[in-house]
């Protein structure tokens, strides 16, 4: 597993470098084996700059990725805090994610549709005259990507969801073939739109 280990206004000696080494790699041989790397990113927060926040990032195989952040002063037991949330999240999901990392792997790269993904610029405060008049031009482009949409049931997409911590995923419905959306919603529960009849 390829790691990288790096801090944002704040130094990541060799101690906390091995430490975090050693912990993703016992994490990856107990749970899955199979992740191909691996990010984890210290940075200060907070008022004053007191805490630390840890963010884990491990992709356990073909677009399957695993998010974890944790707050903490010491920057041990912040990295502690996300390990462990990933740790229960592998274990929670080890037996859907051999399954599905064995599928993904014989799925052939026809089958897979590819998107844009567009990040805008947020509209900047106008007033009711200017709304109506700039309503008819396009956004400001800042970031462009390509994202797969896969075929999956919706407890994987659930799962998927739940694994890399946004908003939304979207998903072709393996029961229906339809374009859906599972998207985490503000009471802790996840939303799940299938058009009426939805077909690709």
């Amino acid at each position: 597993m390829e790691l990288n280990v790096h801090g944002k206004q704040i130094d990541v000696g060799d101690a906390l470098r091995t430490h975090v080494e050693d912990k993703l790699e016992d994490l990856n041989q107990k749970y899955f084996n199979h992740a191909t790397f691996a990010t984890v990113t210290f940075s200060k927060e907070g008022h004053g700059k007191a805490d630390t926040k840890a963010h884990i990032s491990i992709q356990l195989g073909k677009n399957i990725m695993v998010v974890a952040d944790a707050t903490d002063p010491d920057p041990y037991a912040c990295f502690e805090a996300a390990a462990e949330k990933v740790g229960k999240q592998m274990r929670r999901y080890k037996r859907k994610l051999r399954d599905h990392h064995d599928r993904l792997e014989q799925t052939p790269e026809s089958e897979v549709f590819k998107a844009r993904d567009y990040i805008l610029a947020a509209a900047p405060e106008q007033d009711d005259e200017q709304e109506e008049s700039d309503a008819t031009e396009e956004p400001l482009v800042i970031a462009e990507t390509t994202k797969d949409i896969q075929t999956m049931t919706v407890s994987e997409a659930v799962m998927r969801l739940d694994l890399s911590g946004e908003p939304f995923l979207v998903f072709f419905n393996a029961k229906n073939s339809g374009l859906n959306i599972v998207h985490s919603r503000e009471d802790g529960n996840v939303g799940w739109i299938d058009p009426e009849n939805g077909n690709k």
